[in-house]
């Protein structure tokens, strides 16, 4: 038995301008009348795909996904202007509102749980519950374990650290996270799209335990690692624009929110610290480690528990 639901055809797709820059993709599918949900894809800079849709029961819930700014089928590519996290709050505001919507649940994984999280403590009131997988904090600490020398990480996939540091000479890799974000903002093509490659295969070749040739692929792909690399640079320089442990400071605002945590034992993207953190001031929420599993949710046991999650959840908000 596969543990996803089967592949179904969006109801209707449409555009919406959020300023004078970006304009999103936004899709539905599902049942019209039924439990609105919105999934907030990875990255930032990813897009969604079509299987994410399948994680919903489509006969009980209207299944809201978009791409962010940046992004997917949103334009423009790979753009770095008007894009923090503050403004994909607001475009989640500005989608809910022209869907008519009051309150939505709200399916997030890696960056989407980040950007879940912020929502959520944003805007409490139009939050009925949320599901997030690989949970990611954005802490420094969090940003520097995946992407900084001597953190550790390098020590577990010496073989692939070595193709990530490739593109940066040694007189730079002090600070791995501004030499990529110089080349990756930079004018020179060639080294821009290298920076790209490199950082984005170095995500997809850690995403699973055992890595997963289709994983690979997709952050391999040009268009997809040009916007994962800039966009992802471009935030965790930032870092994601947050004050310090803000996401577990505020969490007192989803308190009473229901919902479930998801997340491999074995996620050496987001270490499943970060996940133990968040539960711990959101107690509220179902916590589920799922055992001889990494980050992505392309892994069949995340998906099962993911699914499971989400017909859970319906019951909760019935």
């Amino acid at each position: 038995m596969l543990p996803l639901y089967p592949p179904i055809h969006e109801n209707r797709h449409f555009f919406l301008a959020v300023d004078e820059i970006h304009t999103l993709y936004v899709e539905e599918c599902g049942n019209p009348n039924g439990v609105p949900i919105v999934f907030l894809h990875g990255g930032p800079g990813s897009g969604c795909e079509t299987w994410h849709r399948q994680f919903f029961d489509p006969t009980r819930y209207r299944i809201i996904l978009f791409d962010q700014r940046g992004c997917g089928r949103s334009t423009p590519h790979a753009s770095l202007e008007n894009n923090t996290t503050w403004d994909l709050v607001s475009d989640m505001e500005l989608i809910r509102e022209s869907l008519g919507l009051d309150e939505w649940a709200i399916f997030g994984g890696s960056w989407g749980s980040t950007l879940a999280l912020a929502y959520a403590q944003q805007y409490p009131a139009r939050v009925s519950g949320m599901v997030l997988r690989g949970i990611f904090l954005c802490r420094q600490r969090d940003i520097a374990w995946f992407y900084q020398q001597g953190q550790g990480i390098e020590r577990i996939y010496p073989d692939y650290w070595q193709d990530y540091l490739a593109p940066i000479p040694l007189n730079e890799r002090d600070n791995m996270l501004a030499a990529y974000y110089r080349r990756l903002t930079g004018e020179n093509e060639i080294a821009r799209m290298q920076a790209a490659k490199a950082w984005s295969v170095w995500e997809g070749r850690t995403a699973n335990l055992q890595p997963k040739e289709s994983v690979v692929a997709h952050f391999s792909d040009p268009y997809t690692a040009m916007s994962v690399a800039r966009i992802e640079a471009h935030y965790f320089i930032n870092d994601g624009f947050f004050e310090p442990d803000q996401l577990l400071r505020d969490a007192h605002r989803i308190a009473h929110l229901p919902g479930s945590i998801i997340h491999g034992r074995y996620d050496m993207i987001c270490p499943l610290e970060q996940a133990t953190a968040l539960h711990n001031v959101w107690q509220n929420a179902d916590f589920h480690i799922i055992p001889n599993c990494g980050h992505a949710a392309s892994e069949t046991p995340i998906q099962q528990a993911l699914v499971d999650a989400t017909d859970a959840l319906l019951d909760k908000l019935a």
